[in-house]
């Protein structure tokens, strides 16, 4: 039977058109894909999000109203070519897609059910990212719901996606880019930037024809490139072989369970070898001085506060990038693999792009051989803006950075240095402990394209930044982060000192730490 409370039947049965053929709702695809048309939701009421009386609050009314649903997905299970799948499925209409805390709430509680009961995943997204009204702390779920997908496929269990007219952002970059096989509608746009946001702060409009299924298809970045009405027996082939073998637990031969709980992380007063976790100043001010030229950034870390530094190049596979940097360090003695972002590389005039990630996810496969911990610096105005860039796989290897980096059995340690800007900040924080300097930020965007989302403007971005909770504040205070390496006041105006408490800091951490549950934990239960 059709079930739960998530939509209307009228209200899903498309929006009016668009570049493809016409929109179809998340209920109108389920009715066309699944057998009889007919499924048992899984969704409960979502939690409250909003303070009463606020503009969002008001924005989520208007979007229940406009979609009839109660949230931007819809979850549950059905059978398909009589084989029985759970689902994953977006309402275009409920804020574009957006991914919220609650939204990730009922995505990663259907993900983890599929995995209990030992169910393929079909997941059909259609989404601008992540909603900017809760700001960092609903981009962070993009790792959170990558961790359940990750602990999904880990079972032996299949994950099909199918990417629908528009899939953009942390979306594309995390669980719409990890399927065994991925199909998109026609014409669909897909892309890691949003070509709005693009324009906005380019002042020009992304080149025609690059984040359109058929080209991306072309480059090998989708399997194939299927219409809605063929989907169910594309993906019913599919699972025909991906079902054949046997599934296993993820951790061990018992069935799999739902994920663990957020484990206790310390006290965010709770000091680091460098300072206290108190954080005065506004978000802007930090921004501002993370950007300033005089800024020390990983290549200062290495010269100025580790010893026995043995730079390593490339993706060894015919691949380089000069803004992420490899090599074995030690700090205070403690040997590690270390995959930094250099920010004034990617300032430079060398933007991170695919190659990049690649050469981070060489340093994972590194650590884990040779049973190092692994150190990631996060320091980054954000990933290459370009057509080549998502041609060359952008946001696949950002989901696949995530996907590494949550599982590595290595111990992993993450410094936020300085900015934190979109998913090529995130496809590095996943980390068994998380540092983070004063001035050091984390958000979906640029405050500049946030506030250009929101408000339309650039000018804005202040605002939006505040609203966001970016600082390094926030982050401890919403768990994170563990702990903060201070600056006095600014690190621009204390280069080597602040190098050498952080790498204090490093090394402290370095010292004690084991790879285990609590980075698992972080990232599958991270919510509200």
């Amino acid at each position: 039977m059709q079930g739960g409370t998530s939509c209307s039947l009228d209200a899903a049965r498309g929006d009016g058109g668009g570049p493809v053929t016409g929109r179809v709702g998340a209920r109108g695809l389920l009715r066309r894909v699944l057998d009889g048309g007919e499924w048992t939701s899984w969704d409960t009421a979502p939690a409250a999000v909003a303070e009463p009386g606020s503009a969002y609050e008001g924005d989520l009314a208007a979007a229940r109203g406009r979609s009839g649903c109660d949230e931007a997905v819809l979850t549950g299970a059905g059978r398909l070519r009589g084989r029985r799948v759970a689902f994953v499925v977006s309402e275009f209409r409920f804020l574009a897609g957006s991914i919220g805390l609650a939204t990730a709430d009922r995505i990663v509680a259907a993900v983890a059910r599929a995995t209990a009961e030992g169910l393929p995943l079909l997941a059909a997204p259609a989404s601008g990212g992540t909603r900017m009204q809760e700001g960092t702390a609903a981009f962070v779920q993009m790792a959170r719901v990558t961790a359940a997908v990750t602990a999904h496929r880990a079972a032996g269990l299949p994950y099909l996606v199918y990417l629908r007219h528009p899939t953009t952002g942390g979306v594309y970059a995390s669980w719409g880019s990890l399927g065994h096989v991925t199909a998109a509608e026609p014409g669909a746009l897909i892309g890691f930037l949003g070509p709005r946001v693009y324009e906005g702060l380019r002042g020009e409009p992304f080149p025609a024809g690059v984040q359109v299924a058929e080209n991306l298809a072309a480059k090998g970045l989708l399997d194939a490139v299927v219409g809605l009405d063929d989907l169910a027996s594309v993906a019913s082939d599919a699972l025909d072989v991906l079902c054949a073998g046997p599934s296993r637990s993820p951790r061990s031969g018992r069935a799999p369970g739902p994920p663990a709980t957020l484990a206790a992380s310390p006290p965010a007063s709770a000091p680091s070898p460098g300072g206290t976790a108190s954080s005065g100043g506004t978000a802007w001010d930090s921004i501002e001085r993370s950007r300033r030229p005089g800024r020390p950034g990983a290549r200062d870390l290495l010269r100025l506060g580790a010893t026995a530094v043995t730079p390593l190049s490339g993706t060894g596979e015919g691949e380089a990038d000069p803004g992420l940097l490899l090599a074995l360090a030690r700090f205070g003695g403690a040997p590690c693999v270390i995959v930094a972002q250099d920010r004034l590389s990617q300032r430079g005039g060398h933007p991170l792009g695919p190659a990049g990630l690649r050469v981070a996810r060489r340093g994972m496969r590194l650590a884990a051989e040779v049973g190092l911990p692994l150190v990631t610096v996060v320091d980054t105005p954000g990933a290459a803006l370009s057509a080549e860039a998502e041609e060359g796989g952008l946001a696949g290897e950002i989901a696949r950075c995530l996907a590494d980096l949550i599982t590595l059995p290595a111990p992993t340690l993450c410094l936020l240095l300085g900015e934190g800007t979109g998913g090529a900040a995130l496809a590095l924080l996943p980390a068994d402990r998380v540092l983070v300097a004063r001035h050091g930020w984390l958000a979906p965007l640029p405050p500049e394209g946030a506030s250009l989302i929101v408000h339309r403007t650039p000018d804005r971005a202040p605002e939006v930044a505040a609203a966001q909770g970016v600082r390094s504040a926030d982050l401890l205070r919403g768990g994170l982060a563990d702990a903060l390496v201070d600056e006095l006041p600014d690190a621009a105006d204390e280069p080597g000192a602040f190098c050498r408490r952080a790498a204090a800091a490093i090394g402290s951490e370095l010292g004690g730490l084991r790879a285990g549950d609590a980075r698992h934990a972080r990232y599958r239960a991270l919510s509200r």
